[in-house]
């Protein structure tokens, strides 16, 4: 039987970086350090040195991936209007809020549609090619056709994950398999757990800014 948390994480730490920001001085992409410890908790500081704390927000939107390693430089912005069409498009088609296809973008590409991965992810939302045969017939390095998929596979997440935005993300890194293994929890995995707390924070400040 799997553990279904009552209560997203995802919310969570929005909660946390809305109390963070209520309380630190300066900017609201002041540099952040964060993990998700052994229980599954979201953890974070302002106060850098202590043991296995990874930089979350780096003063500025991060400009490399947690999950993955881009091999080109990006070619445009969080928010950069060059892609507006087509994530709008996408979030109207499948019901997934811009931000987070926004979120997504900038922590796995930085808006490079010719990104690729040293593990094989394509195109501006890091699909890799099983991932994209399944959800498109496409070119995963035409901006549309990627996005698109991209935010298919994002909604088929968050249905199979009942909306649990933080699970939905550490399966698009992982895989779904990986989540529902770790009983409907972040898997212990270190990339993972790096790369759900960055894409949750830039959403957050998305969705500050909207």
């Amino acid at each position: 039987m799997h553990y279904h948390p009552s209560s997203s994480f995802g919310n969570a730490i929005i909660a946390a970086f809305a109390m963070l920001g209520a309380v630190l001085p300066g900017p609201a992409c002041a540099q952040i350090f964060g993990t998700v410890d052994s229980n599954g908790a979201i953890v974070l500081t302002n106060v850098r040195g202590k043991p296995g704390l990874k930089v979350i927000v780096a003063g500025e939107p991060p400009g490399e991936p947690g999950a993955r390693r881009r091999s080109r430089k990006s070619s445009g912005g969080a928010d950069s209007p060059l892609y507006a069409d087509v994530i709008d498009e996408a979030s109207r088609s499948f019901r997934v809020q811009p931000e987070l296809l926004r979120a997504v973008i900038d922590i796995e590409s930085g808006y490079n549609p010719k990104a690729v991965s040293d593990k094989g992810a394509l195109g501006l939302m890091q699909l890799m090619p099983d991932t994209a045969a399944r959800f498109s017939h496409g070119d995963m390095f035409n901006p549309r056709d990627n996005v698109l998929a991209g935010a298919r596979y994002l909604r088929f997440l968050l249905d199979l994950f009942k909306d649990d935005v933080e699970l939905a993300l550490a399966a698009y890194n992982a895989g779904e398999n990986a989540v529902i293994r770790a009983g409907y929890r972040v898997p212990s995995l270190p990339e993972t757990r790096l790369y759900v707390p960055r894409v949750l924070a830039r959403y957050k400040q998305l969705l500050a800014s909207s």
